[in-house]
């Protein structure tokens, strides 16, 4: 009777201890999956470097075909030809600016070239030293800019033939309202602008507000 009495107990003493909980992805904190996969130690993948100098290369190739071939078409400026798309809002007509984006600084050629090295050195010492690289719409936004920087900066070192940037694109209301023409790499350089504030208000928020949310549950 003894021994059938120790029996029942240490039976019920195995029922009653709780069965360990199998590990799965479900029962890892988020927090701590996000910060394994994206760690910035980690290693940045090479998808990354081909989207950059994709589009670094692809963007800069293009902006410097762009105005050599539209050039080579219409000529130099001061001969008052045009060609249009939506007569007289849209078009190509050709300039020449000595100065930064849509005209800015007009005569400051050298500074804004030495700005732009700088600027490039920074970009990539952000995405590939600091691992911003990780993030791909910001590798996308900075491929784009350092493409334009690098078409730009190809003119105002003066390899094509003269110191100045090469300008083709045109838009006007009338003869009172004619914004300042630019070209292929002033876009790239708006678009990466835009992505990056696109990054900075929405995608940087949702993730601190993920990370905060993660560090409450915890």
């Amino acid at each position: 009777m003894v021994r059938a009495l120790n029996v029942d107990i240490g039976s019920k003493s195995r029922d009653s201890m709780p069965s360990p909980t199998p590990t799965t992805a479900s029962t890892v904190p988020p927090s701590e999956t996000k910060n394994h996969v994206d760690s910035p130690s980690s290693a940045i993948p090479l998808s990354r470097y081909v989207l950059f100098f994709g589009l670094s290369i692809l963007g800069c190739g293009f902006d410097l075909w762009s105005k050599a071939a539209v050039f080579a078409w219409l000529g130099m400026p001061g001969q008052n030809r045009y060609f249009w798309f939506l007569e007289p809002y849209v078009g190509f007509q050709t300039s020449l600016n000595e100065g930064a984006l849509f005209g800015l600084g007009q005569g400051y050629t050298p500074v804004f070239a030495v700005f732009s090295v700088i600027a490039a050195i920074g970009i990539l010492y952000w995405l590939f030293v600091a691992k911003a690289a990780h993030d791909w719409l910001l590798t996308t936004a900075l491929g784009l800019i350092t493409g334009g920087i690098f078409g730009n900066l190809y003119d105002r070192l003066g390899i094509w033939g003269e110191a100045a940037v090469r300008d083709f694109i045109l838009f006007r209301y009338n003869d009172e309202y004619v914004w300042p023409n630019f070209n292929v790499a002033d876009s790239l350089l708006v678009v990466g602008a835009g992505l990056m504030l696109w990054h900075s208000f929405f995608v940087s928020q949702n993730s601190a507000t993920f990370t905060e949310s993660d560090s409450e549950a915890n």
